[in-house]
């Protein structure tokens, strides 16, 4: 699940617009030729990244609180696995109120498509409180690490949710590799920081939230 500007009012009318969707087309195709490197790096840097996260779980998780992940999209790090290891896990949901929400998963649970066509859990499984997130993971095809600003997929659903005040007291964490690193993203006014991100060389920004 990835996003940043569709969706806003103003969205086609900053001139950031432009840049940030040639930064993403260039991203994209830095993952596509990593992805299919031989020798299994992409592999490797999945396993890496979520080993980064096992370290920091104690650091993370309260009592009664989820770790939120996402569904991965082609060329998004899959963190997926982490849930077998019996860490609790939410996944989002894109709501038909065009909002969107956390919701419990285990691998056992059954998903459906959300309103982007992304499986997710079902409504059944209820909506989470922002208090209930210990930490957001979110993918992100580059990041700003002087900023904390995140570059996504442009459909703007984690700057929606993140413009809740409660929800942005929620530590987020942006996930790509370390080529995504980009000093000068482009910033549009509904861009908010995140607190750091994971990569192949572990957290970057927060000792533990």
């Amino acid at each position: 699940m990835n996003g940043d500007l569709a969706g806003h009012p103003t969205a086609l009318e900053h001139p950031a617009r432009a840049e940030k969707g040639a930064l993403r087309r260039h991203y994209r195709s830095l993952r596509r030729e990593l992805r299919q490197e031989p020798g299994g790096g992409w592999t490797n840097l999945e396993e890496a990244i979520a080993a980064a996260v096992r370290r920091e779980l104690p650091g993370w998780l309260g009592p009664d609180q989820w770790l939120g992940l996402y569904w991965p999209l082609p060329g998004e790090v899959d963190l997926r696995p982490l849930a077998a290891e019996g860490i609790p896990v939410a996944l989002p949901a894109v709501e038909a109120a065009a909002s969107m929400a956390y919701r419990p998963w285990s691998p056992a649970d059954p998903l459906a498509p959300d309103g982007c066509g992304i499986p997710a859990p079902l409504a059944a499984a209820g909506n989470l409180p922002p208090a209930a997130l210990a930490v957001l993971l979110v993918p992100a095809l580059a990041f700003d690490p002087a900023t904390g600003i995140r570059l996504g997929s442009g459909g703007g659903w984690y700057d929606r949710l993140r413009a809740d005040p409660a929800w942005a007291a929620v530590p987020a964490l942006a996930v790509l590799p370390a080529h995504g690193l980009h000093p000068g993203l482009p910033r549009e006014p509904w861009d908010l920081p995140f607190d750091g991100w994971l990569d192949g060389d572990g957290l970057h920004g927060l000792a533990a939230v």
